[in-house]
């Protein structure tokens, strides 16, 4: 068995477990990274990897948010269960826009739009997006504290979350979210749960983030950074174990097999996109309580640049 292989693996295992949950688009960093380390496999084991690879960081948000998302704990009161029940059923009809247009798109997307320049493109435009929507919701806190109509006093477990560092202190909300319609994912209704699923219909475009394009529409519709975040967090489950089964179906179906050392590098990626996934969701959940989404926005716009000029030289040259 080849070590590099699995070095290699391990590789792209710490960049899907750092961007998958960061709005920064994990596929376009795997899309990017396989330009300079590639592995040594066919094109179909390939695209199946960049795919299944997400099971291990999807797995993480199973394990850390297993209590808020388990309907049958019986540490919860039965309102609570129900609460738990109808949660889900949001999470499951959010996930059907990008089903019904995924699933009949996804050979034509992997075809069509896999170019780096699509990539690029991706990362520039929802960069700058994040900075605007950013800067929006800061103006009209301001505007609202100067008029007197903050609501500092708003209710949700999100603004006294106890910091991530397990201190004991809690992390202060900033204006912005304090002032956001809806302060808990049990509070997210129908409409904002439909309407965050069509945001994520646009995340089938490389480059633009499926985190990304679910945290925009959260806070285009009201919803706290965090909310948007968690919500976002739930909305993969059912979506990655989809498009996972998906193309493993597609590889298999091609009369394809696993090796062993096919298999194992598949595992270890998985295994380590799990273990880095664990501390970059508790990171994001403790930075975003206090800090905005800008710069994140000014690190695709970054990256969008430097991609469309290294691969415009490569054509030039």
């Amino acid at each position: 068995m080849d070590s590099i292989e699995l070095l290699k693996s391990a590789l792209f295992g710490l960049v899907e477990g750092i961007t998958e949950w960061l709005p920064v688009s994990s596929t376009g960093h795997m899309l990017l990274l396989n330009e300079f380390v590639r592995l040594g496999s066919s094109t179909d084991f390939w695209d199946m990897f960049l795919v299944v690879i997400q099971l291990g960081a999807i797995l993480a948000v199973c394990v850390m948010f297993f209590g808020e998302l388990n309907p049958l704990s019986r540490r919860k009161e039965p309102a609570a269960r129900r609460s738990t029940w109808a949660l889900w059923a949001k999470i499951v009809v959010a996930c059907l826009p990008a089903a019904a247009i995924g699933i009949p798109l996804d050979n034509w997307m992997e075809e069509h739009l896999g170019s780096p320049f699509v990539v690029a493109a991706a990362l520039i435009a929802y960069g700058v997006l994040f900075i605007l929507i950013e800067t929006r919701r800061e103006h009209k806190a301001e505007l609202a504290s100067s008029m007197g109509e903050g609501s500092p006093s708003v209710r949700g477990k999100h603004l006294a979350a106890p910091s991530p560092e397990g201190d004991g202190s809690h992390a202060k909300a900033s204006p912005a979210d304090r002032d956001a319609r809806i302060q808990d994912t049990e509070d997210i209704d129908w409409p904002t749960a439909i309407g965050i699923g069509c945001f994520q219909v646009l995340s089938m475009v490389p480059g633009t983030s499926r985190s990304g394009s679910t945290i925009i529409g959260g806070l285009l519709l009201g919803c706290s950074r965090t909310v948007a975040a968690e919500f976002t967090f739930y909305l993969a489950i059912p979506v990655m174990f989809g498009a996972s089964a998906l193309r493993l179906a597609k590889y298999f179906l091609k009369g394809n097999v696993f090796t062993m050392e096919e298999a194992a590098v598949l595992l270890v990626g998985c295994a380590v996109a799990f273990l880095v996934s664990l501390l970059v969701i508790r990171f994001l959940m403790g930075y975003i309580r206090r800090h905005d989404f800008k710069p994140f926005g000014w690190y695709r716009i970054a990256l969008g640049i430097a991609t469309i000029a290294y691969f415009g030289l490569r054509l030039v040259a």
